[in-house]
């Protein structure tokens, strides 16, 4: 097994005090570190406990060693480290995983990435930590992983922005958001397939019916097998695609913070709202089109005459 330095896992309530005894009784320090339950070091090695989740977080020198004789026996109750192509050999299998980032969020543009991986490029990935960007918290980490994903040979990614002015045009046109990530996917799979045209599979999130992305595909792309699940993110092209996904939106952001000379902040909170405030009151409505989604709801309070307030989501009903 090769010897990996960053290992995150999943926790249970009764298993987070049971990793702090563990902790104990293999001789690790108590040490402070933000935003975590507890954390402890020895030697090069750190554990750090968050509640989200919760979760754990290994790092450095003895990571493999501390995983396989101490949290896997210990805490977790099960082996998985070393194991995962025997337990999931569909995520060591040629294909692409394509997600999106932007979608939530006021400010900014829709960003879909797709990653293709092969059984040596999964192993890798694997090994250097690559997770689902909504458990990494810090753009600097984002950033950190997205620069390995691209050093690592053999990996193909592409990368489809939809900045606010280009997504509002669509929304209006196809008049669905599902109808647009569909469109983003599809695209982003036909670019892939362009450098990889061998690849029989891609994978996504499940978001809507397949139908829509199967609809959206030019005739190069339809002979491709498509796949989507619920928390497809644990396969690592998938994790790999979120990755690249979030570093396009938040450096789309970035960007155009600067620009406009203030920082645009993400989600839909109030304090989205009062930065949307000031941007209008300094450059009119219009600006909203350029650097927000103007379907949501905020378009609407910021700015109601020039916004229309979003349709009232239809009652499902189901036929028999």
């Amino acid at each position: 097994m090769a010897e990996i330095t960053t290992y995150t896992a999943a926790l249970t309530e009764l298993q987070v005090p049971a990793l702090k005894t563990a902790l104990g009784q293999n001789g690790f320090e108590p040490m402070e570190k933000p935003h975590t339950l507890f954390a402890a070091r020895k030697g090069k090695l750190n554990v750090s406990v968050y509640a989200k989740g919760p979760k754990v977080l290994v790092q450095g020198k003895g990571t493999t060693d501390f995983v396989t004789f101490i949290l896997e026996p210990q805490v977790l109750g099960e082996a998985k480290l070393g194991y995962e192509e025997v337990l999931h050999p569909d995520r060591f299998e040629a294909h692409f995983g394509i997600d999106e980032s932007g979608k939530g969020d006021f400010f900014g543009p829709l960003v879909v990435a797709g990653v293709y991986v092969d059984p040596s490029i999964a192993r890798q990935f694997a090994e250097a930590g690559i997770m689902d960007s909504k458990r990494i918290t810090s753009d600097v980490r984002i950033r950190a992983l997205a620069k390995t994903i691209r050093s690592i040979p053999g990996v193909v990614h592409r990368l489809v922005t939809i900045g606010p002015d280009r997504y509002n045009q669509l929304i209006a046109k196809m008049g669905n958001v599902n109808r647009l990530l569909a469109w983003g996917h599809a695209r982003v799979i036909e670019d892939l397939l362009g450098a990889r045209p061998d690849c029989p599979r891609a994978l996504s999130d499940q978001f809507a019916h397949p139908s829509l992305i199967e609809k959206s595909l030019l005739e190069h792309g339809k002979r491709i097998q498509l796949d989507q699940r619920t928390k497809a993110e644990s396969d690592p092209a998938v994790a790999a695609a979120s990755i690249l996904a979030r570093e396009g939106f938040i450096d789309w952001l970035e960007k155009k913070g600067k620009e406009l000379g203030l920082t645009l902040p993400r989600g839909a909170s109030a304090q989205v709202k009062e930065t949307a405030r000031k941007l209008v009151a300094a450059q009119g409505a219009e600006t909203l089109r350029l650097t927000a989604k103007t379907h949501f709801r905020t378009a609407h309070e910021i700015a109601p005459d020039h916004f229309a307030a979003p349709a009232p989501a239809k009652e499902w009903v189901r036929r028999h």
